[in-house]
Formats: structure tokens, C-alpha cells, sequence
């Protein structure tokens, strides 16, 4: 036993120096590369949680490089985080729409008509997130808008790569649609609904379906900082937010590369916003004007300057015409088919590197006869809608934002 001790000892003495040299890096590193800019809700929280977002991703990266998980094994478990509490008033099962999983919520009393249906799109930029990471929040909508909520758990990258989220999703959502009878729920009431990445691929779902002529339009679709163009990233709002917290820019793209593709090149181009090529730029120049985002937001906050890269497409020449097509870039979608868009109602928050995309996204619906309801939290952050409900995590914005979207359900 002793021998065991003696051999036992010095690696645990070298795990904790490990660990607490990782924190100082952590604490360290934040301090050096981010901002938290006044205004934003609870500064002191938001740089906590920034710290432990690092030493995760630091974590990751180490175990994945050694070889003893696959990427993103660590990230995925940490923000599945803790399950709630079993909730006696809801009917809650997982289930299978065309081979895609999804949980069903819904009230168990009795409803004396038929419920709305909504379909939830998870966030994490395609690579992390799941059913798990927002069952609060669908529970939460579930109870408090008597709906019918199918939350789709559709798989990850890089096992499954783009577009194969897109497909689950429109898959899932058509089952639901043809089958809404069989949950209670009026087929003419069903809205489609997303966060972050899932509010693009809502948006997706929702022009394929007014593009079929004889399939039943969505009632309405709820984009919750929605990610609905990949042609601009040095918009305000991601030159402003460009070292904020707990998503900065970089962060982002990263996130974005990965999902995409492991090419480092492509990375480098989004990072420095010159990748498409001048004829796609001049032609959807006139949907990503700044006179489509209010003045009071186009020049707030710290700017940082991209300079262009100089290297040729090459290899990845694919991959950049994947950015403007209708999955990746709803924004980019013709007149004809926003004119045929269900009421929107759109969620962005004033310390998002997604805020100026939910805001061009707005006004193209409203150019084209579209009734959009739209909510900004002002002291709001990417992923608010993850941190709903999650006990000390939960910030007062998150609150705000997901009684918002009930109460615009509710209005319906």
C-alpha cells in the first residue's frame, strides 16, 4: 500500500500543478483577449463563465491531441450540463420522425381544442448543443404557451457533416406536419422555431416548405439570434462584439470552420472576411447594406479592422460556394420566396457577433410585406437562451427573452 501511495502521489501532486497552471492561463488569457463592454447584463458573471469556457476548450484540446476522446466528446458533455428534475405536469417522450430523433413535451391536463406544435431547433453552431442542453427551455415554453413542443435532436458535425443537419430537420418537420393530429396539435398552427444555429437552419426549413406549392405553410417562425448569412462577416455587430464574451468572433468562425470543414485555410478566410468572390459580393450587396441596420447600433462599441487575404480559393473553392446558397444563407433567398414567409417573430441581442444578421433578416421580411414582431435585449449576449433557467448560470435577459417568445406564441 505504501508503494502504491509513493507511486500515486507524485502524478497527483503533477495533476493539480497541471490544473492550477491551466486556471492561471485561463484567467490570464481572458484578461488579455477579451472585452466586456458596460451595458452588458451581469459583467462579472459573463467573465467567470468566460474563464471556465476556456479551460474547457483548453481541456478538450489536450485530451483530444492525446488522444483519449474524440473532438468535441468534452465541450458536448459540458453543455449537455445537468438534467433537471422530473416535472409531474408534462408528458415527455423521445421518439422518432423519419429516423431523426426528438423529444415531445406536452401539458398533461386535457386541452379542449387542439394545441399549437411547435418545432425547436437546438443551437451550437452544428458541432455541439442537444436536446438535453434546452430541455429547460422547452419545458419552459411547453407549460407556459399550452403547446405541443418537438425538439429536434438532430446529429453532430464533424461525425456528420454538412448539410445533414438541414435534411433531419426539414425531414422531422414534415413528419410533424402530416402527423400533427396524432399529438393534439392543429396542423395549421404549427410554428417553426430555432436558437443561434437552429434559428438558420428554422429559417431553411421554413423556405422549403412555402417553395411546395401544395404542402401547408407554417403558422409562423421564431428566429432567436439567428444565424442567416455567411457572405459578411465584418458587420457592425461582429467588429463591436469582435473580443466579447462568452462567443467572440473568433470563437465563432472557429466553430463555423469545424462545422464545415477541418481545412485551417478555410478558417483563415472567414476570419478575415475575403473569401467570396466580387460578382457574389455585388450581388447581394443590396441585402447586406448598413442602411439596413438602425444607426444607433451600426457604430457602437470597439471596431476591429480585417485586412484582406491575398491567397487564391484553391482546394476549398467548394466550400465557399456553399456559403451563399439558400441552406447556409437564407438571407440570400429571392423576393418570391420572402413574400411568401409566414409572421416572424426575431430575437437579437446587443452583445452578439449574430445581432446585424437577425436585423438584415428583418428587414427583408418587412420589404416584403412580412409582419415581423421584434424583440432586442439590449444588455443581451449569444446564447441566451442555452443559460435559461440553468440556476446560477441564468442571467435576467434570458428571463426576458423566453417570456417574450411566450408571449408572442400566446398571441398567435
Amino acid at each position: 500500500m505504501a508503494l502504491l501511495w509513493d507511486l500515486l502521489w507524485p502524478a497527483l501532486a503533477f495533476l493539480v500543478a497541471a490544473v492550477c497552471l491551466l486556471l492561471v492561463w485561463a484567467v490570464c488569457y481572458h484578461f488579455f483577449t477579451t472585452e466586456v463592454p458596460p451595458g452588458i447584463c451581469q459583467p462579472l458573471k459573463i467573465r467567470i463563465l468566460h474563464i471556465a469556457m476556456s479551460v474547457g476548450f483548453a481541456l478538450e484540446y489536450i485530451f483530444w491531441k492525446m488522444g483519449l476522446c474524440k473532438a468535441f466528446t468534452i465541450l458536448r458533455i459540458l453543455t449537455d450540463g445537468i438534467p433537471p428534475m422530473a416535472d409531474p405536469s408534462l408528458f415527455i417522450k423521445d421518439a422518432y420522425f423519419e429516423d431523426v430523433l426528438v423529444r415531445v413535451y406536452k401539458v398533461k391536463r386535457p386541452s379542449p381544442e387542439k394545441r399549437k406544435g411547435i418545432m425547436f431547433f437546438h443551437g451550437g453552431t452544428g458541432t455541439v448543443g442537444s436536446i438535453d442542453a434546452y430541455e429547460r427551455v422547452c419545458r419552459y415554453i411547453t407549460k407556459k404557451s399550452d403547446t405541443v413542443v418537438v425538439s429536434v435532436g438532430y446529429h453532430l458535425a464533424p461525425e456528420y457533416q454538412y448539410p445533414t443537419q438541414f435534411r433531419e430537420c426539414l425531414s422531422a418537420t414534415t413528419f410533424f406536419m402530416k402527423t400533427a393530429e396524432k399529438y393534439g396539435v392543429d396542423p395549421a398552427q404549427i410554428i417553426i422555431s430555432g436558437d443561434s444555429f437552429g434559428g438558420l437552419v428554422a429559417a431553411y426549413v421554413v423556405q422549403e416548405l412555402v417553395r411546395r406549392p401544395h404542402f401547408p405553410k407554417p403558422r409562423a417562425q421564431i428566429l432567436i439570434s439567428p444565424l442567416v448569412q455567411c457572405l459578411d462577416f465584418n458587420l457592425p455587430s461582429y467588429q463591436q462584439n469582435h473580443f466579447v464574451p462568452i462567443v467572440s468572433c473568433r470563437v465563432f468562425l472557429l466553430f463555423i470552420s469545424w462545422y464545415l470543414s477541418t481545412s485551417k485555410t478555410l478558417l483563415e478566410y472567414l476570419e478575415n472576411d475575403s473569401f467570396m468572390p466580387k460578382d457574389v459580393i455585388t450581388k447581394y450587396q443590396k441585402w447586406l447594406h448598413l442602411d439596413h441596420i438602425p444607426e444607433k447600433l451600426q457604430m457602437q462599441g470597439p471596431v476591429q479592422n480585417t485586412s484582406p487575404l491575398t491567397s487564391p480559393f484553391n482546394n476549398i473553392d467548394f466550400l465557399i460556394k456553399t456559403l451563399y446558397q439558400p441552406t447556409i444563407g437564407p438571407l440570400l433567398a429571392e423576393d418570391e420566396v420572402f413574400s411568401q414567409l409566414p409572421d416572424t417573430f426575431i430575437l437579437t441581442c446587443e452583445f452578439d457577433v449574430l445581432r446585424d444578421d437577425g436585423l438584415l433578416y428583418k428587414k427583408r421580411l418587412e420589404d416584403n410585406g412580412v409582419r415581423v414582431s421584434w424583440c432586442h435585449l439590449k444588455d443581451g449576449f449569444q446564447g441566451v437562451f442555452y443559460f435559461f433557467s440553468h440556476w446560477f448560470l441564468s442571467f435576467p435577459c434570458c428571463n426576458v427573452g423566453v417570456d417574450n417568445v411566450v408571449k408572442y406564441i400566446k398571441s398567435l
